[in-house]
């Protein structure tokens, strides 16, 4: 596979291109990744033999945390590493080519929320230079600088700051995305409270042992009252992907054309649902994923609806998804 077809992933406007490509990338990665095709031959599952996406192998994530998941000859630019939790081995993803990862994140941003130049982006998040390894932080540095505004920037633990560059944001009539990680977005609410009536609020999810866990639905009940916003939007992403699903309320995700959900069976990792509205295991295509793995198996646990959004509804515990881990141990 070329570069100029793999660029051709993002052109990518219905589900019918993306079970052929997808077909495609199953057979590049087969022949290019040996993880893959070891982790694909122990199921039994070869190109010849799969014809559709439920019949993809979706390789487990825990498998980033052992391996070096590439795809193809190229050398990593960047290694972007999970945050981790306690007794855990962070993952670890190699990017080859960054420029199709800023390509795949600004064109999903513009797809769900316009031109970033349109914004003031203020980022409850640590600066780049702090959290050099996060693939999060890394798109949400260069989001800020795409929109070419000095009051866009990272602004983490400085609330009254936060405060300050959003009043003077609404005094130039200019868009405000406020994006945080959960932990962060609560302390400003309970320190705070600003009135952030018009401005975009997004969670990136993850209390990271800062604060204690709570459901996604009651952090965003929270927000939306301390900071007077009708709804709280979301973004999906993990470290082991370059695409990221967005949701502009109630936890309804979409996603962009060159990436889908499915949801397997919890008791049966090989199986996946072809029916809505049943809860399971999150499996991801991720086509900007080609020199990686695109087709991935989660320990989120998840439903689709029939509007064709998706939820997240929790997680595995570790004893749960062992049955999909195969060769991590």
């Amino acid at each position: 596979m070329t570069d100029g077809q793999q660029w051709k992933i993002l052109d990518i406007s219905t589900a019918g291109e993306l079970t052929d490509a997808a077909l495609e990338v199953f057979e590049y990665q087969y022949i290019n990744n040996q993880i893959y095709k070891e982790f694909a031959d122990h199921l039994g599952k070869h190109p010849g033999k799969v014809r559709s996406l439920d019949e993809i192998p979706y390789l487990p994530v825990e498998f980033f945390r052992k391996y070096s998941i590439i795809s193809g000859k190229g050398q990593h630019e960047i290694i972007f590493g999970s945050s981790g939790t306690t007794g855990t081995k962070p993952s670890r993803h190699y990017v080859t080519d960054l420029s199709l990862y800023e390509a795949s994140f600004v064109r999903s941003f513009s797809r769900f929320y316009g031109d970033p130049h349109d914004y003031i982006l203020i980022a409850l998040l640590p600066s780049y230079t702090e959290r050099e390894g996060s693939s999060l932080v890394y798109m949400a540095d260069s989001l800020i600088r795409l929109t070419g505004h000095p009051l866009s920037g990272f602004y983490m633990g400085q609330h009254g700051s936060v405060t300050s560059a959003i009043k003077q944001s609404k005094e130039q009539g200019r868009k405000i995305i406020l994006l945080g990680v959960s932990f962060a977005l609560l302390d400003l609410a309970e320190k705070e409270a600003p009135d952030l009536s018009g401005v975009i609020v997004m969670e990136t999810g993850g209390m990271k042992g800062r604060r204690k866990e709570i459901i996604r639905e009651e952090l965003h009940n929270i927000l939306k009252e301390k900071f007077r916003v009708g709804a709280i939007h979301s973004e999906y992403g993990m470290t082991e992907l370059l695409s990221q699903a967005y949701s502009s309320g109630e936890g309804l995700f979409r996603c962009p054309p060159w990436m889908k959900i499915l949801v397997r069976d919890p008791h049966d990792p090989l199986s996946v649902y072809t029916e809505t509205g049943l809860t399971g295991g999150v499996n991801i295509v991720d086509l900007a994923n080609i020199n990686s793995c695109s087709f991935l198996s989660t320990g989120d646990l998840g439903k689709i609806n029939d509007s064709g959004t998706f939820e997240i509804l929790g997680r595995f515990d570790s004893s749960d998804i062992r049955g999909c881990n195969l060769m991590v141990e």
